[in-house]
């Protein structure tokens, strides 16, 4: 600590845990959004390299077959996959996802998503995502981050 004048000067980057930085990166992004907000998710829990977030099923959300439509179950996933690779303060974009549908998700299910970080190095990782409804299997999804240019937060506040 530096003291100037009658305040002390505080190394915040050494003050924030890296919860603390998940945490922050994770609301600097969910301010930005939309697409999320706009499905009624909400983050559940948030720590680095992991995430997890979840939506209800919504009748404007199943398809024909009067299940939830395969398209919502991967955004849910991929948002997952999003907010656990870009809890490090970096940010970062999805290179490549897939997902394996294992059972259906009905109408007011409740689909929780977490994501973990599998393996991280230099400007790419790999993070998985399974998709539940109780204790439910509904997907398993596979994603590959990329890194680029910039960071979710300001430098003084790391």
């Amino acid at each position: 600590m530096q003291e100037i004048g009658r305040e002390k000067r505080v190394n915040v980057k050494a003050a924030l845990s890296p919860e603390d930085i998940a945490r922050a990166c994770a609301d600097a992004m969910w301010a930005e959004d939309d697409a999320s907000k706009g499905l009624g998710m909400e983050i559940v829990e948030i720590g680095p390299g992991f995430a997890t977030l979840a939506m209800t099923v919504r009748p404007d959300m199943v398809n024909g077959q009067r299940i939830a439509h395969g398209g919502f179950i991967f955004t849910l996933a991929d948002s997952a996959f999003a907010f656990a690779c870009n809890s490090h303060n970096e940010r970062v974009v999805a290179a490549q996802g897939q997902i394996t549908f294992i059972t259906p998700g009905r109408l007011g299910d409740r689909l929780v998503a977490k994501a973990r970080e599998v393996t991280r190095s230099g400007r790419s990782g790999i993070y998985d995502v399974r998709v539940t409804a109780g204790d439910i299997v509904i997907a398993e999804f596979r994603g590959h981050s990329r890194v680029i240019p910039g960071t979710w937060l300001p430098a003084h506040d790391q």
